[in-house]
C-alpha cells in the first residue's frame, strides 16, 4: 500500500499493482523483492486479483477485466485484466463513467449486463464491437455494498449464439461481485476512500487443458531383483504401496516389451560399470502414456545401505509433452507457443531459425516484444482476435525485407502460432486479414479502416440533418458499394422522409409517415434495435410478404438509427446487385449507424435551438426605427453562417425625454442563451432610458442587471443620448469598439469615448461619459466586431477598411451607405460572427427620406 504523498488527492489510498516488473528489470526477468521471491501484492490487489479470477473459472470464462473508481470521479480504471495481454489492450485501461459501453453502464445504474454473443453486443452497444468486433461474449456486474459502488466485474468468454446466460452463471458471477463488494467495504472502514489510480496488474490464469504432473522416486535393488516406491510413484504405475516390494518382471509388464528390454540394459550398464549412472530414458505405460525416466546408481554400497548394485531416480509423467516436442521439431516450419499474456512457452528448432533468436532468449518473454518487428502496430489486431475468439487467424510479416506467414491458432491457455516463409504480398498487409479475422479482401479492409474515420470527422463538421444526410450519401455509400440511401426520422411515434437518393421517383411516398406498428423492416430495426440485412430482393420478400418493391434485385440492409438508447430514425442501404453480409461488415456497418444516429440528434436539436434563437431574435430586434426631426436611422443585421447559429449582437433607437438614444450592444457567445439575454438587456436599457435616467445610469443599471441575471456571463454596449435639434452628444461605453463618425465634408475618424469595462464583470463600475456634437450633414455609425474582425487579420485593420469606405460614399442615401457599409461582409458566405450596423445621419431641417426598415439587410 502507497499512502498518500505530497501532489496527490488528500484523503486517498493509491494502490501499487501486483506483479509488474521494476522498470529497471530487463525483459523476460523477474523484478528484484526483498526475500527474492518476486513482488509481494498489497492486501487490495490480492482481493481483487482473487476476485476476478474466481469470477472467470465460475463461469467458464477465458479472459476478465476488473474496473475500479479512481479519483476522477467520471473515470474508471482498469485494475486487474487476467488472461490477456496488458498492452494489447491499453485502450480499455481507463473508462468514462458516461460512455455508451457496457462498464459504464453497469457502473452507473448498478445493474449487470450480460452479452451472451457478438450480435446481442452489436445491438447494445455496437462502440463495443466497433473497437472489439470478435465473437464473443461478456458478462457484467457490479461490485456495491450498501449503495456505494466501487467498480465492475467483467468476465469474458466463448459465445453462445440465441443463448442467454442461465441462471446459476448469473448468481455465482452475482455472489462474487457482492462478497468482493463487502470486503472492500470492510478495507475502506478501516482507513481513506478506495480508488485505484495505479496501471493494471496482469494477472496469469490457471491452466485448464493441460495434465496434471506426476513425480514419483524410487529404489531398485539390482541383486535382489526388487523395486520400492513412494505413493506417486506407486499411482503412475497403477500399483498400491502395500504390494511393495514388487519383481521387476512384474514392473516390465507394465511397461511396453522394447521399453522393458531397454530398462534391463541400463540396469546391466550400471552393474557393469565402476562410475556412477545416470541415465534419462522415456517408458510408455500399458494405458499408452508416456513416462519419463531419471535414474541415477552405481555399484557398491548406495548412501547408507547395504552393499550391492541400486539404481534409484523419479518417475516423471508429462503427458504428451515431450512427445509433442520432439515431433514438432521434426516439422519444416516453425511452431511457437504462448501463453494468454503473450510469453513464449515453446518454440521448435525451425521457429528458432525463422525468427533468428535462439531459444534461450524467447522462452519466457512476450512475443512481440521479444521479436521487434511482431510488434507493429499493424498486426495488434491479429492478435486481440486471436486472443477473444476461437477462429484461427492468418497474415503476414515483414521481417526485414522477405515476408513470413503467419497463423494464429486459439486454445484456452494461448495460442499456438506457426510460421512458414511466405512470398511478397501484393497488398499492403496492414490493410488485410483473412477470413475468420477481418473484413475480408483487401478493399474492405482498406474501406473499414478510412471510411469509418472519415465518416466520423465530416460528420462532425455537419450541423443540420440535410447537412448529416448528405455527408452519408458521399462518405457510406462509396464505402460499400452502394447505390441507394433513404433516411426516416421519427416524430411522434411516425417515420418520416427526411433523404434520399437512387430509388425510383415517388417510389419511398407509400411509406412516408408510417406508424410504428406497420409491419416493415424499416420499423422493425428501429423497435427492436436490431440491425436487419436482406441478401436479395427474394430474402426481403419472403421476410415481409407483400412488401413493395421496386424494380432493383440488389442487396438490402436496414440499420437503427438510435443514440444514447433513444430511438432517432432509420437508414435504408440498397444495392444493386446480390450480396452477403459479413459479421465483420455487419459490426462496421452497425457502428457507423451510431455515429449517424448521434450526428443527427445533435442537428434535431440544434435546428430547434437555432429556430428558437432566430424567433426569439425577430421578436426583439427592433422591426422599424422612430422617424425623428433632423435625425435619419438605418440598421442592419446579419446573421453569422458558421455553425448556422445566431448570436447576441443587437441595435436600437429610443425616443427620450432628453433626446435620442441611439444603442448598440454585442452579448458573449451564440444561441438560445445569447438571444435571450441580449433581449432582456435590449429591455433594460429601452426601460431605462425611457425613464429619463441619464447615460451613465443607463449603462450601471444594465451593468448590475446583467450580473443579477446571469452571472459569467458578459456583453459589450455604446449608449448616445443625441438632441437632434442642436446636434449635442452625450456618450457611454462598456468595452465595445469605437463608433466613427464621418463629419460634413467627408473626413471621417474614430471617435475617442471613455469607457468603462464590459457589461456583468463589476458591480461598482463607473461608466464615463463622453460629450461631442454632430454637425448637420455629419454621421455617426455604430457597429459590432463581426463587421471590422477577420480571421487572420488584426482588427485595426479592419476598422481602417470600414473608415475608408464610409469616407468614400459620399452623399449617398443612408440606406445606400448602410448597404455599401456591409456588402462586403454578405458576400462573405463564411462569416464566423453575426453584424450589427446602425447608421444615424444628422440634418439641418427634417429629411423627406421616410424611415428605412430595421433589418433590411437580414
Amino acid at each position: 500500500m502507497r499512502t498518500t504523498a505530497a501532489g496527490e488527492h488528500p484523503g486517498r489510498v493509491t494502490w501499487n499493482g501486483a506483479g509488474r516488473r521494476h522498470p529497471s528489470a530487463r525483459a523476460g526477468a523477474e523484478p528484484a523483492a526483498a526475500d527474492g521471491g518476486g513482488p509481494a501484492p498489497g492486501e487490495l490487489s490480492m482481493v481483487l486479483a482473487q476476485a476476478e479470477v474466481s469470477a472467470i473459472e465460475a463461469v467458464g470464462g477465458f479472459a476478465g477485466g476488473l474496473y475500479m473508481r479512481s479519483g476522477a470521479p467520471e473515470l474508471l480504471r482498469l485494475a486487474v485484466i487476467a488472461g490477456l495481454p496488458a498492452k494489447l489492450f491499453q485502450h480499455w485501461s481507463r473508462m468514462h463513467v458516461n460512455r455508451p459501453f457496457p462498464h459504464s453502464d453497469v457502473y452507473r445504474s448498478g445493474r449487470p449486463v450480460y452479452l451472451y454473443d457478438a450480435e446481442e453486443a452489436m445491438r447494445r452497444y455496437p462502440q463495443l464491437m466497433a473497437g472489439l468486433p470478435f465473437p464473443f461474449a461478456s458478462l457484467y456486474v457490479p461490485i456495491t455494498h450498501e449503495g456505494e459502488t466501487f467498480g465492475v466485474l467483467a468476465v469474458l468468454r466463448p459465445a453462445t449464439p440465441g443463448l442467454p446466460v442461465d441462471e446459476g452463471d448469473r448468481r455465482r458471477l452475482h455472489e462474487i461481485g457482492a462478497n468482493l463488494a463487502a470486503t472492500l467495504a470492510a478495507i475502506e472502514a478501516g482507513g481513506p476512500r478506495i480508488e485505484w489510480d495505479d496501471e493494471p496488474m496482469a494477472v496469469t490464469l490457471p491452466s485448464v487443458t493441460a495434465p496434471p504432473v506426476r513425480i514419483g522416486s524410487f529404489d531398485w535393488d539390482l541383486e535382489a531383483g526388487t523395486v520400492t516406491g513412494d505413493e506417486g510413484w506407486c499411482a503412475i504405475l497403477g500399483t498400491t504401496p502395500d504390494r511393495l516390494p514388487v519383481t521387476v518382471k512384474a514392473l516390465a509388464a507394465r511397461v511396453e516389451p522394447e521399453d522393458a528390454y531397454g530398462l534391463w540394459a541400463l540396469a546391466r550398464q550400471a552393474a557393469a560399470s565402476d562410475r556412477p549412472v545416470n541415465r534419462r530414458m522415456r517408458l510408455q505405460g500399458s494405458d499408452g502414456r508416456p513416462h519419463l525416466l531419471e535414474i541415477t546408481g552405481r555399484r557398491g554400497r548406495l548412501r547408507d545401505g547395504p552393499p550391492g548394485t541400486h539404481l534409484t531416480g523419479f518417475l516423471i509423467d508429462l503427458g504428451a509433452g515431450p512427445v509433442v516436442a520432439e515431433a514438432a521439431d521434426r516439422l519444416p516450419y516453425g511452431v511457437c507457443n504462448v501463453d494468454r499474456l503473450g510469453r513464449i512457452t515453446y518454440l521448435n528448432h525451425r521457429a528458432e531459425t525463422l525468427l533468428a533468436l535462439p531459444r534461450t532468449e524467447l522462452v519466457g518473454r512476450v512475443l512481440w516484444e521479444a521479436v521487434p518487428w511482431f510488434g507493429q502496430a499493424a498486426y495488434e489486431d491479429h492478435y486481440r482476435a486471436a486472443l477473444l475468439s476461437s477462429d484461427p487467424v492468418h497474415f503476414v510479416v515483414n521481417r526485414g525485407g522477405d515476408w513470413l506467414s503467419v497463423s494464429l491458432f486459439p486454445g484456452a491457455d494461448g495460442l499456438t502460432a506457426t510460421l512458414s516463409q511466405g512470398e511478397h504480398p501484393a497488398y499492403t498487409p496492414e490493410s488485410v486479414a483473412t477470413p475468420g479475422t477481418g473484413l475480408g479482401p483487401p478493399a474492405d479492409r482498406a474501406v473499414a479502416l478510412y471510411r469509418p474515420v472519415a465518416l466520423a470527422i465530416a460528420l462532425t463538421e455537419a450541423v443540420t440533418a440535410r447537412q448529416v444526410s448528405a455527408v452519408v450519401t458521399e462518405e457510406l455509400l462509396p464505402a460499400f458499394g452502394g447505390r441507394q440511401l433513404a433516411i426516416y426520422l421519427l416524430s411522434n411515434r411516425h417515420l418520416h422522409l427526411a433523404w434520399e437518393t437512387g430509388f425510383p421517383r415517388g417510389f419511398l411516398n407509400r411509406f412516408e409517415g408510417v406508424g410504428l406498428d406497420a409491419k416493415l423492416p424499416g420499423v422493425e430495426t428501429l423497435t427492436s434495435g436490431r440491425p436487419l440485412f436482406f441478401e436479395s430482393m427474394q430474402h426481403l420478400a419472403a421476410a415481409y410478404p407483400g412488401i413493395p418493391l421496386d424494380a432493383h434485385v440488389g442487396a438490402r440492409a436496414f440499420l437503427p438509427l438510435i443514440a444514447s438508447g433513444r430511438p432517432v430514425g432509420t437508414c435504408i442501404l440498397g444495392f444493386d446487385q446480390p450480396r452477403g453480409f459479413g459479421p465483420e461488415e455487419r459490426t462496421v456497418l452497425t457502428a457507423l449507424a451510431g455515429l449517424i444516429a448521434q450526428a443527427l440528434q445533435r442537428a434535431r436539436r440544434y435546428d430547434s435551438e437555432a429556430a428558437l434563437a432566430r424567433g426569439l431574435q425577430d421578436g426583439l430586434l427592433p422591426r422599424r426605427l422612430p422617424v425623428v426631426d433632423h435625425v435619419d436611422t438605418v440598421g442592419r443585421y446579419l446573421p453569422c453562417t458558421q455553425g448556422m447559429d445566431v448570436g447576441g449582437d443587437w441595435y436600437d433607437v429610443v425616443e427620450t425625454g432628453g433626446g435620442l438614444a441611439i444603442v448598440i450592444g454585442d452579448v458573449q457567445g451564440h444561441g438560445v442563451s445569447a438571444a435571450a439575454t441580449m433581449g432582456q438587456l435590449r429591455s433594460a436599457v429601452r426601460a431605462l432610458a425611457v425613464s429619463g435616467h441619464s447615460p451613465e445610469e443607463v449603462m450601471s443599471g444594465t451593468n448590475r442587471l446583467l450580473i443579477d441575471l446571469d452571472p459569467g456571463q458578459f456583453a459589450s454596449c455604446c449608449y448616445i443620448v443625441l438632441d437632434p435639434a442642436t446636434g449635442s452628444a452625450r456618450a457611454v461605453r462598456a468595452g465595445h469598439l469605437q463608433p466613427l463618425l464621418r463629419h460634413p465634408d467627408g473626413r471621417t475618424e474614430v471617435l475617442e469615448l471613455s469607457g468603462g469595462v464590459v457589461l456583468g464583470v463589476d458591480a461598482d463600475v463607473v461608466y464615463p461619459v463622453t460629450d461631442l456634437r454632430l454637425a448637420p450633414g455629419a454621421l455617426l455609425a455604430l457597429f459590432t466586431d463581426g463587421l471590422v474582425e477577420q480571421p487572420g487579420n488584426d482588427i485595426d485593420q479592419g476598422i481602417e477598411s470600414l473608415r475608408q469606405t464610409l469616407s468614400d460614399v459620399g452623399s449617398s442615401p443612408l440606406a445606400d451607405t448602410a448597404d455599401r457599409l456591409i456588402n462586403e461582409a454578405r458576400r462573405n458566405a463564411d462569416r464566423p460572427d453575426d453584424i450589427a450596423l446602425l447608421l444615424a445621419a444628422r440634418w439641418s431641417e427634417p429629411s423627406d427620406t421616410p424611415s428605412q426598415p430595421a433589418r433590411g439587410a437580414r
